[in-house]
């Protein structure tokens, strides 16, 4: 695969998403990425959602761009194989739940006799120690745990979940950005490490900067001035035949959404003359808003705020994204064809590099499709390939 990583080798024995996705946003990047499953059904995800056969779209889109093995490694053997694989890669990632990865003699210590320089990733829920690790985390979980659902309450109303699993997400964003920093001390000189990485530490840094900013500054000595909360201005309202958000409360955009709704009177309310007034009266100031954007079409008010330069948009209906004409432009989303699957709509790589360009790289890998291919780049022959299938130390079964 082209990209700035070509030439790198990462090793994934990951399930679920957060680890998964780190290894496929590794190879959007050009790094060979290997997947390595079990062999009773591989990883857990494979069947979820819209499918075709045996590959959902969740998994399709969490694991496009590697090659999948099947390793048992339940057995020496099969454990053997990985350290072979690992011993000519430059990351291995792993998401055990905490002494598993030690109990199968794949821990750090194990792998770094065989690779000195490896750069190994453990990623967890809650870490490696702790009042948690023995608990099972999930994207929701850690989404109550963290802050996150509690953010998404309006004043006076009830948490509730993002229905997005975005704490796996950016958990695979941390992970790749800690690889990528890692490598880079590696080709400086300062050799492999280990890099721990739980996703209750990556959604509470996530979180911090905006919600957590009524929490930041701890000084009780008064010098600390209390404001509102981004979060309190993050509506969505209904238009007379669809929705849309906006939020205009600056000095420089409050009078242009004035005139686009022609309430230019509210400049005279002296409880909306100025920012601080319009803050403190902020219930008051939304509602009024919200009474008037409710009487007019979604489209005619986007054209009438655009023309005053407030900033807004409409709601787009998750199965519109790709007919939106920014998106078009941009080529953010290629339809094609894939082994197995047929037609596909999917995400291109979003960054542009001016050296080396990324592309869409290979499908996500049926169970067990590149094993022999793998084992032989290992050395092994097609003799030898064989008598591990029939011992079931490679290769899939029920």
């Amino acid at each position: 695969m082209a990209g700035p990583l070509q030439g790198f080798t990462v090793v994934e024995a990951c399930q679920m998403v957060a680890g998964p996705w780190a290894g496929t946003l590794l190879a959007d990047l050009g790094a060979d990425v290997v997947k390595v499953e079990q062999p009773r059904g591989g990883d857990r995800m494979r069947l979820l959602g819209h499918r075709v056969g045996s590959i959902g779209a969740l998994w399709a889109n969490v694991n496009r761009g590697k090659r999948g093995v099947v390793f048992d490694l339940q057995q020496a053997d099969g454990v053997g194989l990985l350290r072979d694989l690992v011993a000519r890669a430059d990351v291995f990632i792993q998401n055990f739940r905490p002494g598993v990865a030690q109990r199968l003699g794949i821990d750090e210590a194990a792998l770094r006799t065989v690779n000195p320089g490896l750069v190994y990733v453990s990623v967890s829920g809650f870490g490696d120690t702790g009042p948690y690790i023995d608990q099972k985390s999930y994207d929701y979980v850690v989404q109550a745990l963290s802050g996150m659902a509690a953010l998404q309450a309006a004043p006076g109303g009830e948490p509730a979940l993002i229905r997005n699993i975005v704490i796996d997400k950016v958990t695979a964003m941390t992970a790749v950005q800690s690889v990528l920093a890692a490598l880079l001390v590696r080709e400086r000189g300062g050799g492999g490490q280990h890099v721990r990485l739980s996703m209750i530490d990556a959604a509470v840094a996530f979180l911090w900067p905006d919600g957590m900013m009524q929490h930041t500054l701890l000084a009780d000595d008064g010098r600390v001035t209390p404001g509102p909360h981004m979060a309190d201005g993050y509506l969505v309202r209904r238009t007379a035949d669809s929705y849309l958000t906006l939020i205009a409360t600056s000095n420089s955009q409050f009078p242009g959404l004035c005139a686009a709704l022609g309430q230019q009177h509210w400049l005279d309310d002296p409880r909306f003359a100025t920012l601080a007034q319009r803050e403190a009266n902020a219930a008051e100031l939304s509602d009024l808003i919200g009474r008037e954007i409710a009487k007019h079409p979604g489209r005619d008010l986007v054209a009438a705020l655009h023309a005053h330069d407030v900033p807004c948009a409409l709601v787009t209906p998750v199965a519109e994204v790709h007919l939106d004409p920014q998106v078009r432009h941009n080529g953010t989303l290629v339809e094609h064809e894939r082994p197995w699957l047929g037609a596909v709509r999917e995400p291109r790589p979003p960054a542009h590099y001016t050296a080396t360009p990324t592309a869409l790289g290979r499908h996500a890998p049926k169970l067990d499709e590149h094993t022999d291919e793998v084992l032989a780049e290992l050395g092994h022959d097609a003799t030898a390939i064989a008598e591990l299938r029939a011992r079931g130390v490679v290769g899939a079964r029920r």
